[in-house]
């Protein structure tokens, strides 16, 4: 039988071992912290903050209508912004359907750092799923935090 040490290395080597999705455009997170970015200067958290959505071309295009304009990748968002069309990016982390999340009391309540679920993003050029958002990782740091782990906290109950 395995011990709950060794199904917690294993879970976190497959995390490891996932590789990030290929994005339509390159972007890096290490390169935009780099100039003072914070997370929710691209990902807005728009009332009810339930949801971090993924930056508009309008916010990208904000900074890059100036900066680095030559390159090819920002060639290529001036013409999502010219169709206006938002950048097909991959979502790397999802919670299923059945379960409720929101960021709002993880970041505002519980004061809850990005890269306690999403990891060190600010040090990485490419995004992949580096932590589980699985029921025992959720469960694990609600015990943590002497949060609730009642079944109706995340799940609607039938």
């Amino acid at each position: 039988m395995l011990s709950r040490f060794a199904i917690a290395a294993f879970a976190a080597a497959i995390a490891a071992a996932q590789t990030a999705p290929e994005q339509p455009l390159p972007f890096s997170h290490k390169a935009h912290t780099a100039q003072k970015l914070v997370c929710k200067d691209c990902h807005a958290m728009p009332d009810p903050g339930e949801q971090a959505g993924l930056p508009a071309v309008s916010k990208c295009m904000a900074c890059h209508t100036t900066v680095a304009k030559d390159r090819p990748a920002i060639a290529a968002l001036a013409e999502f912004a010219k169709k206006q069309e938002p950048i097909p990016w991959k979502r790397v982390y999802r919670v299923p359907d059945y379960v409720f999340f929101s960021h709002k009391p993880h970041v505002a309540k519980a004061q809850v750092g990005c890269e306690t679920c999403h990891g060190p993003v600010q040090e990485r050029d490419a995004i992949r799923k580096e932590k589980p958002t699985s029921m025992a990782s959720c469960m694990d740091c609600h015990k943590e935090r002497g949060a609730s782990v009642a079944c109706d906290f995340c799940h609607e109950m039938k």
